[in-house]
């Protein structure tokens, strides 16, 4: 007959005295600790209940560590019951190896780390970067972070996570976006059962992440700095093809620099209008409502193009001198970044040259193309879907408060 208690294990006594509270398994005169990860002195151990004793000046913490206890109580009470349901004849092994595995269930760092993992072996490299910088700065401001459980993230939790990276000098975004992650992990972990939705901290009477967004800067180009641009073709080659990646980007409704990267002959479509550039943005290409942006080929995009061809032929069939190297995954989405910064370096150095106020960037041209739009009373959701947007809050941080001319025409439909 197998006795199953949790116990201090009095063999094994540390340097401050104290000794790791473990569950004990008997079984066939074997005996078997498996550590529960508290530790107590003699003097905080009640035997009888095989708990902490119940007196703070002796433990502060007690009721914490005993609810703790109770819950490896009743996984143990779970794994006996399904071994009996089973008819299982289980041993000590089997029984630590269901137990250990229990114990990995429900954990926050655990369940974040395989979403990772999950994200990467199936290509979506960019989305597993943010999640493992999520990850990082979640553990660094929660010191018992890899043994949080999901249980644990409740209202309360959360606004004190918050409080902490706020002290710290995080910005609202910066907190926005990590409390985004976080949010869509737990989301993950209810669907798959791994968390339970009694204490979720978001949604209707939960914290609202939304409320920690800044307004930032809107960094875009005066239409007469866009002229310098469009019109100063540079001698120094390096600038030179910085310059015609800007506009390149420009005219074809602010693509990102990444998505610029992926393009490849195979984008290039006849359609009833003409020749279009056809593609989907790598960020969200395998949504299900994603559509795919169409950008008609217009002179000064056919013009850049046949510049690239003649004078930095791109790698096989890619439009573009941006990927070099023949990667994939990781290695590739590597690359990638460092050609993005390469390249904005020369962008920035271009500005620079050109008297341009901004730090020039492709991210400029997405923004100067969507105020450019906007200044010629294209309609924003026009422009939200020539970004690619999904929804129009994304597009308006984009663009500026309308002018007082467009709402004083407004007023006058009332």
């Amino acid at each position: 007959m197998a006795k199953l208690r949790i116990v201090l294990n009095k063999s094994n006594v540390r340097r401050d005295g104290s000794c790791p509270v473990c569950l004990r398994i008997t079984q066939n005169r074997k005996i078997k600790y498996i550590d529960l990860g508290l530790s107590a002195t003699v003097e905080q151990w009640n035997p009888e209940t095989e708990r902490f004793k119940k007196d703070k000046r002796l433990v502060s913490n007690y009721e914490n560590y005993n609810a703790l206890l109770n819950h490896y109580e009743e996984r143990k009470d779970a794994i006996l019951s399904k071994f009996a349901h089973e008819q299982v004849e289980w041993s000590i092994n089997r029984f630590e190896e269901e137990f250990i595995s229990a114990s990995k269930r429900g954990k926050v760092y655990d369940f974040w780390s395989r979403l990772i993992d999950e994200l990467t072996s199936t290509g979506h490299i960019g989305n597993a970067k943010v999640y493992q910088r999520d990850l990082h700065l979640f553990c660094l401001y929660d010191s018992k972070a890899r043994q949080r459980l999901f249980s644990d993230i409740d209202v309360k939790y959360i606004n004190r996570l918050n409080r902490a990276m706020e002290a710290n000098g995080c910005c609202g975004n910066t907190r926005m976006h990590t409390l985004k992650t976080l949010r869509a992990v737990i989301n993950k972990a209810i669907k798959e059962k791994e968390a339970s939705p009694s204490t979720y901290p978001f949604g209707k009477g939960g914290f609202e992440v939304g409320k920690l967004a800044e307004e930032t800067e809107k960094r875009y180009l005066l239409p007469a700095e866009l002229e310098q641009i469009k019109n100063k073709p540079q001698h120094n080659m390096v600038l030179e093809r910085a310059r015609r990646l800007f506009l390149f980007s420009y005219y074809c409704f602010g693509m990102s620099f990444v998505d610029m990267a992926h393009l490849t002959t195979r984008n290039i479509v006849m359609l009833s209008t003409g020749e279009h550039i056809v593609y989907k943005r790598q960020k969200i290409k395998n949504a299900k409502t994603t559509k795919p942006i169409q950008i008609p080929i217009t002179h000064e995009i056919r013009e850049l193009l046949e510049w690239f061809k003649t004078n930095i032929p791109p790698m096989g069939n890619y439009l573009l001198p941006i990927i070099t190297k023949d990667y994939e995954g990781i290695q590739l989405y590597d690359h990638i970044r460092t050609r993005y910064k390469r390249i904005n370096t020369n962008m920035k150095k271009l500005g620079t040259l050109l008297g341009v106020r901004l730090t020039l960037t492709t991210y400029v041209s997405r923004h100067t193309m969507a105020m450019t739009l906007q200044g010629n009373n294209i309609p924003r959701e026009i422009i939200s879907q020539a970004l690619g947007h999904r929804n129009l809050t994304t597009t308006n941080t984009y663009l500026d408060s309308f002018e007082t001319k467009v709402l004083d025409k407004a007023a006058c439909v009332l």
